[in-house]
């Protein structure tokens, strides 16, 4: 039997960004993942740090995603330092052609605060030579990030496999929750028990662990499955974030990412050739037809959502922590997420 400080189920970015944190904080930890650590919804994402049309979340969204706009370079350069993994993660900006709602974005922008320009379409060709024609409007955000969200899952798995006092146990389900005296005390998985302090759910959309407690169960049934499907073109067509009508596309390594739908209610993490070939036109209408066939590889992955788009973060009973539900902003508010779930734990722990 394992005994931890703190064990966390779900290797996605809420799992993984938390073990991270409390491993800092010198806790025991152990990570575990019924398929391959960010092998799934994490790892099949446009890296983008920022909503794509942050004018059109709630207050508390935008707020979030302002602040891991800031987190996530200096988190790049500190495990490239320590794994010699490069996630690349590059300040890039962000372009929107011909937004219908474009008087909103920039009333939102001047009264929060935030960088957001109106700019001449002209400008946006001189950085996107490859910009498809049409396009009369344009608004430009300088401070975007873009992460290589591949990269990043590869970079700090090197970095919680390098810590002495985290352990990350794959191809692992949780069968049963352990008590003691009406406190989660552990769980029953596939390879054994293991005995916790605090426990930490960081689940997607699949379904509860087999007796998850009835305050955590009613929580999960509000969690629905959302389908993203991107594609990943092998030659680099822009170096900015460029979202027009339909579509985005966005500089990723050597090459770079086409996105992406928003499928509520699928579950298939099979790409779906027609709503890729939608994406790939609509694609071509932002940068103007390929100058030669591309290898384009599809991806898809379910994201667990919340009826409002927040995350459910923090203690649903004794020894138990959720850390759930970000929709298609995984990556952007898992800083956020991990933290509060960070200072749940380090807070509540008997040790």
């Amino acid at each position: 039997m394992s005994i931890a400080d703190a064990l966390l189920i779900g290797g996605g970015v809420n799992g993984g960004l938390s073990a991270l944190m409390l491993a800092a904080s010198g806790m025991e930890v152990v990570l575990l993942e019924r398929g391959l650590l960010g092998g799934e919804s994490s790892w099949a994402g446009g890296g983008i740090v920022s909503p794509l049309y942050p004018w059109r979340y709630s207050a508390a969204v935008t707020a979030l995603a302002h602040w891991s706009q800031g987190f996530y370079p200096g988190l790049g350069e500190r495990l490239l330092a320590s794994t010699g993994v490069d996630p690349e993660v590059y300040v890039t900006g962000l372009y929107w052609l011909d937004l219908p709602d474009e008087a909103e974005a920039l009333a939102w922008a001047e009264r929060e605060g935030r960088e957001l320009l109106a700019v001449d379409v002209a400008q946006v060709r001189e950085h996107v030579s490859a910009l498809g024609d049409g396009f009369t409007r344009a608004l430009h955000m300088p401070g975007v990030a873009n992460v290589r969200n591949p990269r990043l899952v590869q970079a700090l798995r090197a970095e919680l496999e390098r810590l002495p006092n985290v352990r990350l146990v794959e191809h692992c389900s949780v069968q049963g929750f352990l008590r003691d005296e009406g406190r989660v005390c552990g769980v029953e998985t596939s390879q054994g028990l293991i005995e916790a302090d605090q426990v930490v759910l960081a689940i997607g959309a699949e379904a509860a662990p087999d007796g998850l407690p009835e305050a955590a169960t009613r929580l999960l049934a509000l969690i629905s499955p959302i389908r993203g499907q991107i594609g990943l073109a092998h030659e680099r067509l822009t170096d900015h974030v460029v979202r027009g009508p339909g579509a985005y596309v966005a500089p990723m390594g050597e090459g770079c990412v086409i996105g992406a739908t928003m499928e509520a209610g699928e579950r298939s993490l099979t790409p779906d050739p027609e709503r890729c070939a939608q994406m790939l036109a609509a694609a071509w209408a932002v940068l103007g037809q390929a100058p030669k066939p591309l290898k384009i590889e599809w991806r898809a992955g379910v994201r667990g959502a919340t009826p409002d788009g927040l995350p459910m973060a923090g203690a649903v009973e004794q020894g138990l922590h959720l850390a759930l539900g970000p929709r298609r902003n995984g990556w952007l508010l898992g800083p956020l997420v991990a933290g509060v779930v960070a200072d749940e734990v380090e807070g509540r722990s008997s040790k």
